[in-house]
C-alpha cells in the first residue's frame, strides 16, 4: 500500500544547508549575525522615516516616543517591520549559506504555487470554523478588553484592502524566518527533525511576548504543527497558507470595530476559550493537509 509520504533518498527539508558541498559549520552562525544586524538597521531606518513623516505632518507623539500615524497606518508600519525580514532571509541563505535562496522555500528549490493553492483551500474551512466560534464567544473571551462599535463599511473595506497587501507578507516572513531559516539552521547541526522543529516553535511563541499561559501554549502548538507540516510536506506552503489566513481573520475582526486596530492585544493574550478553539482548528487543518498530501504526494526531500 502506498504511504502518505513515500521514502525517497535525498536531503530532507531541515537539512537543506547540506544540499550543496559548500556547507561549513560557521556559515549558519555568520548568517544569524548578518540577519539580525541587517534587520535591526532596516527596522530603525523604517521607524525613523515614519517618525520624520509623522512629525512633519504634525502627528501627536505616543507615550513610547513614536508618532501616531493612525490605527491603520500604524498597523501597516508594524506589519512592514516584520515583512522586511523576508528578503533578508533570502539574502542570508544565498550569501552566507552559499546555496540557492529557494531552498528555504521547499526541497524543490522554489515555492510550489500549486501546492500553496491547495493548502490555502484547505485552510478555508478551518478559518471559517474559527471565525464562527470567535463570533459566538461571550464578551471578553477573545482576549479583547472592549469589542467596540461597528466601524462602518467604508472604514472596514478600506482596512481590509490595506491588510490584504501587508498581512500575507508579514505571515510569510515569519514562516520563512521560523519554520524556514531557523529550522534549517538547527538542521545544519542536528539530524533529528524534532530537534529542528522544537526550538523554532519556542522562539516563535516567545517572540509574541508573554500574555497568558493559554496564549503562549496556543502559539507554541501552532509553531510545532506548522514546523511538522513543513517537514512532512517538504516546504513552507502549508504553514504560510494557515498563518496568512489566520492573521487576516484576526486583523479583519479588529478592523471591523472602531479603534480595533489600536488594540495592543496579540495572540499571546488569548483566553483559554479562544486558544482552545484555535488549537482545534489548527489540528483540523493539519488533518486536511495530510489528506491532501496523501493524494498529491508533494516532494519531501531534495533528490540527488
Amino acid at each position: 500500500m502506498t504511504t502518505a509520504f513515500p521514502r525517497r533518498s535525498g536531503v530532507p527539508y531541515h537539512r537543506m544547508a547540506h544540499c550543496t558541498d559548500r556547507h561549513r559549520w560557521w556559515r549558519p552562525l555568520l548568517g544569524a549575525l548578518l540577519l539580525l544586524g541587517l534587520w535591526l538597521v532596516l527596522f530603525l531606518l523604517l521607524y525613523t522615516v515614519a517618525y520624520g513623516l509623522g512629525a512633519a505632518a504634525g502627528r501627536r507623539q505616543l507615550p513610547d516616543g513614536s508618532v501616531d500615524l493612525g490605527p491603520l497606518r500604524n498597523t501597516a508600519l508594524d506589519l512592514t517591520s516584520i515583512a522586511i525580514a523576508l528578503p533578508l532571509v533570502f539574502l542570508v541563505v544565498r550569501w552566507t549559506g552559499r546555496r540557492p535562496a529557494g531552498t528555504v522555500s521547499s526541497v524543490t528549490g522554489r515555492l510550489r504555487w500549486r501546492w500553496l493553492a491547495r493548502c490555502l483551500l484547505a485552510a478555508v474551512p478551518a478559518v471559517l470554523l474559527l471565525t464562527a466560534i470567535t463570533l459566538v464567544l461571550p464578551d471578553g473571551a477573545t482576549g479583547s478588553k472592549d469589542s467596540g462599535p461597528w466601524a462602518g463599511w467604508q472604514s472596514f473595506l478600506t482596512s481590509l484592502a490595506v491588510l490584504a497587501c501587508f498581512v500575507p507578507l508579514q505571515a510569510a516572513a515569519e514562516e520563512y524566518l521560523f519554520r524556514g531559516w531557523l529550522a534549517q539552521t538547527a538542521g545544519a547541526y542536528l539530524r533529528s527533525p524534532w530537534l529542528a522543529v522544537v526550538p523554532q516553535a519556542v522562539l516563535f511563541a516567545a517572540a509574541h511576548g508573554w500574555g497568558t499561559t493559554w496564549g503562549f501554549t496556543d502559539l507554541l502548538l501552532f509553531g510545532l504543527t506548522a514546523g511538522w507540516l513543513t517537514l512532512r510536506t517538504g516546504g513552507l506552503e502549508a504553514a504560510i497558507a494557515l498563518h496568512a489566513l489566520n492573521n487576516m481573520l484576526a486583523f479583519g475582526l479588529s478592523a471591523a470595530v472602531v479603534n480595533g486596530l489600536s488594540s495592543e492585544d496579540t495572540a499571546a493574550d488569548a483566553s483559554w476559550l479562544l486558544a482552545a478553539a484555535d488549537i482545534a482548528t489548527t489540528l483540523l487543518y493539519a488533518a486536511i493537509v495530510l489528506r491532501l498530501a496523501h493524494r498529491h504526494a508533494p516532494q519531501t526531500s531534495r533528490l540527488p
